[in-house]
């Protein structure tokens, strides 16, 4: 059994962690909301409260997880909010994962962000993964076009599994 983490995606990550369950693994999913609670522990999921604008408050739920889902191709907010999500919060994020039990990462880089924020996001979520030799998976599906986003989504999370 494997542990995913989601940080963002809304519907989409909700889907993703039932999914998972399904499969038999646990996911978590991090939130900024607490009243978002129920509904993610209804998906199955554990809900944790923090926000990867704050990286201490993401600290805890790395504890055992196998896969990072970064699902946020669709954040919303100031524009250099936004950005830094993609950059230095992402950058930040994927060097303190190096030592702890994650082994893949997915990379969402499609969504209603800047192109040019989501390049970013895939060469800085690269350049970590390859110097760190963590696989990385990057989702380049419109989270519009749901079907596609799932599949795309689902497939990632089983490469990094190893096929399971």
């Amino acid at each position: 059994m494997a542990r995913i983490l989601i940080i963002g995606g809304g519907q989409r990550g909700m889907w993703l962690a039932g999914r998972v369950g399904e499969q038999g693994h646990a996911s978590r999913i991090l939130t900024r909301e607490q009243g978002r609670r129920a509904e993610i522990e209804g998906v199955g999921a554990q809900c944790v409260i923090g926000t990867p604008d704050r990286l201490a408050t993401m600290v805890a739920a790395l504890d055992g997880v196998t896969i990072v889902c970064w699902l946020l191709g669709c954040a919303s907010g100031e524009e250099a909010q936004v950005r830094a999500l993609h950059d230095l919060r992402l950058r930040s994020f994927m060097v303190k994962t190096i030592d702890t039990t994650i082994r893949g990462v997915i990379y969402e880089a499609a969504g209603s962000v800047p192109a040019d924020v989501l390049s970013l996001g895939v060469r800085i979520a690269t350049e970590v993964a390859e110097v760190n030799q963590i696989p990385l998976a990057v989702l380049r599906s419109d989270p519009a076009q749901r079907e596609s986003w799932r599949s795309e989504a689902q497939g990632a999370v089983q490469v990094l599994l190893g096929g399971t």
